[in-house]
């Protein structure tokens, strides 16, 4: 049989690792253990089957090998028992090294050692008495089993001297006490582990108790051996300290194992199990909390609904507005074309620059680059460069700062590349004929809005509605270099701009020209301080011609003087003068207080409320003249006479049905309405100076319309100068027509164009400068005063007004002129002549076929 781990080696070899032999403890090794038969005796190669089937393991776990681990790893500490029983255990010297501490066991089968004789080990064990109150301690029950039989081994046994330094070797022990020694060293080291041992093997069996056998019949049952002091040695029978142990091997007796010099702590206290919480006190607080965040989520609320609204909703506003970027697209305006369709005022591409003053850096220096090239003050452009808030609220982002720029000089602005400056494609307002109806047309502002003239009266129309493109741009604040830089995807709106309506004029624009040119030779010769003419189709009442003295270029309005951009013709108002004598005349004849061959008597004066009204070609008195022959001198005191055969009323009703006293409404803005001295308004003097023209305002559109209506058969057609507009799409809208009346019976309108022929035609008469080779001219001379600021200034306003062909007028021309001195056929005559010979060319009107009768003057 191979020799055992724990048999002791030959002599002069070392111990083998886990040998029994003495040495000296290691750090973590406890006096007494440590060796391979100690460890072979808590194995199942070192237990016989009858012992695993009586006894457990007390205090172990189930694993059986965990306990030879242990002891192989160094042992559990377990306190050393007294030798005697009743006194301290005495320390022993710890055995040398090289020396075994434990007893050698020769037996195949190794097993806990058994110290006790064999008399003693054959000895059947008593039961301990159980203790009063019917509870047992199994572990003192066990512990006391196991002193019992080593008391009485211990008596027998004597300690052997050791010799030659190693420990002597003991007699082997009888086989029978193995399984008492091995129960006894299971209790020790049970003992050794402490209280968790002890709970872990309460209400267990321990092997001491399990092996004891009862007494045999009629015998006497010992009383329990006395509980051991915690650190105390073996005791003998005699209760003296028992001699140590002796083993008996091969190689000598062995010293004597040190006591166990160690005690395990007691283990503290467990802690107390934590106090489970309350549900109540989980559910109020949660409640609480839950009603505290509503709380302040509501209060939030009303604060960002109620006191913070108007604040945070201008901020939304105005952060919003920052980031929209707004581009005007203005709506091409209207042309005004003639009645041929020649462009007399139109718009053409050009350039409007504007500024950002959000993306502006340097005003000043901006301003001071842009005034030359713009031709504007440093001091209009730098308002319009800084940063300014608009009215609405929020600060303003798009400003003009001149329209109609030349495309080459909107290109040189932009090669400049100033911050927060641009150009956009716009359009200027061109006259074709610089100052060809210059003071009919008006001119337009450099917003393109009309200012005066047509323009301003039909403003609405020509400029249409303007659009706008809208779109989200980047931060101006961070990109200040990129001027309304569209975010790609962002917000973008764009409305389109309405083309404006377009103007067709009555307007001729070659009789436009010619009149023009006409008057202002003649009033320039004459050196007047204003003069105006006027072209009439007598049948439609078409304004042909419309021109002022003096003109002005339309391309730069603002060069001219405010006065002489007065359209004269419908703004200024004069005395009519003698050319106010053929509406008596004519109310006479429809009213039949007298006929076409009739005569009345006058002298060269008479006096009205003491005011003496004579004639220029004075009769002697009591002399009787014809009508024609009152016409063609111009008798103040035979229009006087009529004027009294009339009365007030209806002088006043007549000069109401021949258009005076109100505008036209031909069309042009600022007309003037004139004046009519009412029948309550006469004073002394009035019956004098109300039929011959004077205390009457009237414009010269007024004066020609009446004498179209004359003209026209004795029926008043409204003068207008719009014939038809073309709207966007380019569809022609007629104009309204003119609104019409009769003031004369046909019979005695072709009467008065009669009697007013011998104006022309009668030798001396005041016409005779009007007279035009071929055609019959009807018409009226007429000298007028003009009252500024309540006063009649020194100069005269002569005047003409005919028509012509006579026999069936076609056209009226009216001529007058403010000079310092002459009458109308004078100032009137000769241009009145070239207009309307012009005019009856230009419409290709045939000569009279006859010629003007011969005319009576005094029967």
């Amino acid at each position: 049989m191979a020799s055992r781990s724990d048999d002791e080696p030959r002599r002069g070899s070392e111990p083998r690792r886990g040998s029994s032999r003495a040495g000296a403890p290691g750090p973590d090794e406890a006096d007494g253990f440590g060796g391979i038969s100690d460890a072979r005796a808590y194995t199942p190669r070192g237990r016989t089957v009858r012992e695993n089937a009586e006894r457990a393991r007390a205090g172990r776990a189930g694993d059986p090998f965990r306990p030879a681990l242990q002891v192989l790893d160094g042992g559990r500490p377990a306190p050393v028992r007294d030798r005697r029983r009743g006194g301290p255990a005495e320390p022993e010297e710890p055995a040398p090294r090289g020396r075994r501490t434990q007893p050698r066991d020769d037996r195949t089968q190794a097993g806990p050692r058994d110290d006790r004789t064999p008399a003693a080990r054959t000895a059947r064990p008593e039961p301990a008495a159980a203790p009063r109150g019917g509870r047992t301690d199994r572990t003192d029950r066990a512990d006391r089993t196991g002193r019992a039989g080593r008391a009485g081994r211990d008596e027998r046994d004597e300690p052997a001297a050791p010799r030659g330094g190693r420990a002597a070797r003991t007699e082997p022990a009888p086989p029978g006490d193995a399984r008492a020694r091995t129960a006894a060293a299971r209790d020790e080291r049970g003992r050794a582990a402490g209280p968790a041992a002890d709970r872990r093997t309460a209400g267990a069996r321990t092997p001491a108790a399990k092996t004891a056998k009862p007494p045999a019949k009629g015998a006497t049952r010992k009383p329990p051996a006395p509980k051991r002091a915690p650190g105390a040695g073996l005791l003998g029978r005699r209760g003296e300290p028992a001699p140590p142990r002796q083993s008996r091997g091969r190689g000598g007796e062995a010293p004597p194992r040190a006591p166990m010099s160690r005690k395990r702590p007691a283990p503290a206290a467990p802690p107390p199990p934590p106090k489970l919480a309350d549900h109540r006190r989980r559910l109020r607080v949660g409640t609480v909390v839950a009603l505290a965040m509503f709380v302040i989520i509501g209060a939030r609320l009303v604060v960002l609904q109620v006191v913070n609204t108007p604040a945070y909703a201008a901020s939304i506003s105005e952060q919003r507005q920052n980031r929209l970027a707004k581009v005007a697209l203005p709506a091409p305006r209207g042309a005004i074309y003639d009645r041929d369709g020649s462009a007399l005022a139109r718009s053409i591409e050009a350039r409007y620059v504007y500024a950002d003053p959000e993306l502006v850096k340097n005003p000043a220096g901006v301003a001071a680059t842009l005034s030359p090239m713009l031709g504007m003050p440093i001091s209009e452009l730098r308002p319009k460069l800084e940063r300014n808030k608009r009215p609405g609220g929020g600060w303003s982002r798009f400003e003009y700062l001149a329209r109609g720029v030349d495309v080459r000089t909107a290109d040189e602005i932009k090669k400049l590349n100033l911050a927060g400056i641009g150009t956009h494609r716009d359009e200027r307002r061109d006259v074709p004929g610089a100052d060809l109806a210059a003071n009919l047309i008006g001119f337009t502002g450099a917003d393109m809005a009309g200012l005066e003239g047509l323009e301003a009266r039909y403003d609405g129309l020509l400029r249409g509605r303007d659009g706008q493109r809208v779109f989200e741009q980047g931060n101006p604040h961070v990109d200040k270099g990129q001027l309304a830089k569209e975010i790609p995807g962002g917000f973008r709106q764009e409305t389109p701009a309405q083309r404006g309506s377009s103007l067709v004029l009555t307007i001729d624009n070659d009789l436009q020209f010619m009149v023009q040119r006409i008057l202002g030779e003649r009033m320039t010769k004459l050196n007047a301080s204003f003069g105006a003419a006027v072209v009439l189709d007598v049948k439609t009442g078409e304004v042909l011609a419309q021109a002022s003295y003096p003109a002005y270029n339309a391309a730069q309005p603002f060069d001219a003087e405010p006065t002489d951009r007065e359209d004269a013709a419908s703004s200024i108002v004069v005395d009519p003068g003698s050319v106010h004598k053929a509406l008596i005349f004519g109310a006479a004849l429809e009213e039949n207080l007298v006929e076409p061959d009739s005569t009345l008597v006058v002298g060269p004066a008479l006096i009205r409320g003491g005011a003496r009204f004579q004639d220029t070609h004075p009769h002697p008195k009591n002399t009787r003249v014809t009508l024609p022959g009152l016409m063609a001198y111009s008798s103040n005191v035979g229009t006087i006479r009529l004027g009294d055969m009339l009365g007030p009323e209806r002088i006043y009703a007549y000069q109401q049905k021949f258009g005076l006293g109100k505008p036209t409404g031909e069309g042009v803005a600022g007309e003037a309405a004139g004046r009519l001295l009412a029948p309550a308004e006469w004073s002394g003097s009035a019956s004098g100076a109300v039929p011959v023209g004077h205390s009457v305002d009237a414009t010269l559109i007024q004066m020609a319309a009446a004498y179209a209506a004359i003209a026209n058969d004795g029926v008043y057609v409204q003068p207008h100068l719009i014939k038809e507009t073309i709207d966007g799409d380019g569809r022609r809208v007629p104009a309204a027509k003119p609104a019409t009346h009769r003031v004369l019976g046909a019979d005695n309108a072709a009467a008065l164009r009669l009697m007013m022929e011998a104006v022309v035609s009668v030798k001396g008469a005041t016409g005779n400068l009007a007279a035009i080779d071929g055609y019959r001219v009807a018409g009226k001379t007429g000298t007028g005063r003009r009252v500024v600021d309540g006063e009649y200034t020194d100069s005269e306003v002569g005047s003409f007004i005919g028509m012509a062909p006579a026999e069936d007028p076609r056209y009226v021309v009216a001529v007058l002129g403010d000079t310092p001195g002459g009458g109308g056929g004078v100032v009137g005559g000769p241009a009145f002549k070239d207009m309307m010979s012009f005019t009856l060319a230009h419409y290709r009107v045939p000569p009279s076929g006859t010629k003007p009768p011969k005319f009576t003057i005094v029967p």
